[in-house]
């Protein structure tokens, strides 16, 4: 087959809405959704598909499609680029016009930058009694995030979300930054794309969302993501309305895959069938490997993990949480992943290793599974809420972490006098000129600023009456055992051994 001159046309954007959990995303997408998809048809969407279709009327009056991705925010983004993929060629940063930047509204900020691509400030809330724009502006610009008009050249719409104020503007600006990134595509050439969720229905099979980000997919071409492969026969647009063909910037949902396709992973397709089979071949030879494997100290406690969740972008959200979790001694070690029910093989795999944790998210355990693990004695933990998960996973590392002794100093006291000496044990006098000494105490040696050994107090007096402990600025006599001769002007550094985790 010779290969066609490329055919080069306006594609419709592809966006991505990112900000802090709380500033008001999920309602703009709910709101561009059910104004801008055909009524009736717009209700069903939000189970469907993480990704849409919407149609916009643009300045000049023509009809323009905007795709969105409707993806777990920065944490799936980041799992995408990690695979190379580049899905979005657009970005909206949602800051709340109450709250201004946040934590998250930065993580985004950042995942935003790495990507490369334009991006627009959506100032939300604009509606709320304690709606700041301004302000917002500023702590923006302290975030060295400049737009329009306070010293920087971003692009920005002040919005409600809830009502819908400056919606429609906010949906003009995308069109206008979608065409001075002049995005282009050819229908001609076999679809390309990337996978943005995927997940095991145990009726139908495994299915996966993509984003076409260049060509056309017809039925009876063969898709390839990675190691996955799948014949084009099942194939759904964003409504779940069955279809025979997509172009460029449209989500579709393609179901009879050979395994579960990795998020982020960058699509080809082929009208040939064993060329797409030898793709997978070479896939599967050379994996793509998008973290390097951690190099754990001797004394590190490993923790294994095998995690299962229901669908493959909340494992790629959770993996990026776990990544966050940090404990000097203590590793988390992921050694299984994947979606779907945790089966008989995940416990098997644990109970070959040193106390697993067996996560199921969204998911449950099949009864063989739940045999072996019962047989021995492997806890199943299940979690819905991610920061839950977190937090747990955060207290197991705690109490796993190995206790390690630390030696802490106590006080400082000079020897002015030498009294008597037999066999190991020694009576002198001193000064506490730093800290406390207490009775039973050891203590090192310091001559010179150097240690020459240690000793432990057996007796301490503070004028001629015994004491428990004799505190800074006082003189005290004390019989001391050690191997080691105690000199005049030599200094006495008490210590204690604390355990810590």
């Amino acid at each position: 087959m010779t290969q066609k001159d490329p055919q080069l046309i306006e594609r419709p954007p592809i966006v991505v809405i990112m900000g802090h959990i709380d500033h008001g995303k999920s309602t703009l997408l709910d709101y561009i959704r059910k104004t801008n998809v055909v009524a009736g048809e717009a209700g069903g969407i939000t189970q469907h598909l993480s990704a849409y279709e919407v149609t916009h009327k643009g300045p000049d009056g023509t009809e323009k499609r905007i795709t969105f991705l409707d993806t777990p925010g920065h944490e799936a983004f980041k799992g995408m680029r990690a695979r190379g993929a580049r899905v979005a060629d657009i970005a909206v940063l949602v800051v709340s016009a109450e709250d201004g930047v946040k934590a998250q509204t930065l993580e985004a900020y950042k995942s935003i930058k790495a990507a490369k691509i334009p991006f627009i400030v959506a100032i939300n809330k604009i509606d709320k009694p304690n709606a700041n724009i301004e302000l917002t502006k500023q702590t923006l610009a302290e975030s060295e995030i400049y737009v329009e008009g306070y010293g920087g050249d971003i692009p920005w719409v002040p919005i409600s979300s809830k009502v819908g104020t400056g919606v429609p503007e906010l949906l003009d600006v995308m069109l206008l930054v979608a065409e001075l990134a002049e995005l282009k595509g050819d229908l001609a050439k076999p679809a390309e794309g990337v996978i943005i969720e995927s997940n095991m229905d145990p009726k139908k099979g495994i299915s996966a969302t993509m984003v076409i980000t260049d060509g056309t997919l017809a039925r009876g071409m063969f898709v390839v993501a990675e190691d996955a492969i799948t014949p084009v026969r099942m194939m759904e647009n964003f409504l779940g309305k069955p279809i025979t063909e997509a172009s460029f910037s449209s989500p579709i949902r393609l179901t009879g895959w050979s395994s579960i396709p990795n998020v982020g992973a960058l699509v080809t397709t082929f009208a040939d069938k064993k060329l797409a089979e030898e793709s997978v071949v070479y896939a599967k030879k050379n994996p793509i490997v998008s973290s390097h494997e951690e190099e754990f100290g001797k004394d590190t406690v490993i923790i294994p993990v095998i995690i299962k969740t229901d669908v493959a972008g909340t494992l790629e959200a959770i993996e990026h949480e776990l990544a966050k979790l940090t404990h000097e001694r203590v590793k988390l070690k992921i050694i299984q992943k994947g979606v779907g029910s945790i089966s008989e093989s995940d416990v098997k795999l644990g109970a070959g290793t040193n106390s697993p944790l067996i996560i199921g998210f969204h998911t449950k355990a099949d009864a063989p599974a739940l045999e072996l693990a019962s047989r021995n004695e492997i806890a199943i933990y299940h979690f819905d809420i991610i920061y839950k998960l977190s937090e747990w996973l955060e207290s197991v590392m705690q109490e796993r972490a190995p206790h390690i002794e630390v030696m802490e100093t106590t006080g400082e006291v000079r020897v002015l006098r030498f009294f008597s000496q037999q066999k190991e044990k020694q009576v002198i006098g001193g000064r506490v000129e730093k800290g406390k000494i207490m009775n039973g105490e050891r203590f090192k040696i310091m001559r010179r600023d150097a240690e020459i050994g240690e000793g432990k107090v057996v007796e301490l007096q503070q004028q001629k009456i015994k004491s428990p402990e004799v505190l800074e600025g006082a003189e005290c006599g004390m019989m001391v055992e050690s191997k080691f001769t105690i000199a005049e002007r030599d200094v006495l550094v008490p210590f204690t051994i604390v355990k810590k985790q």
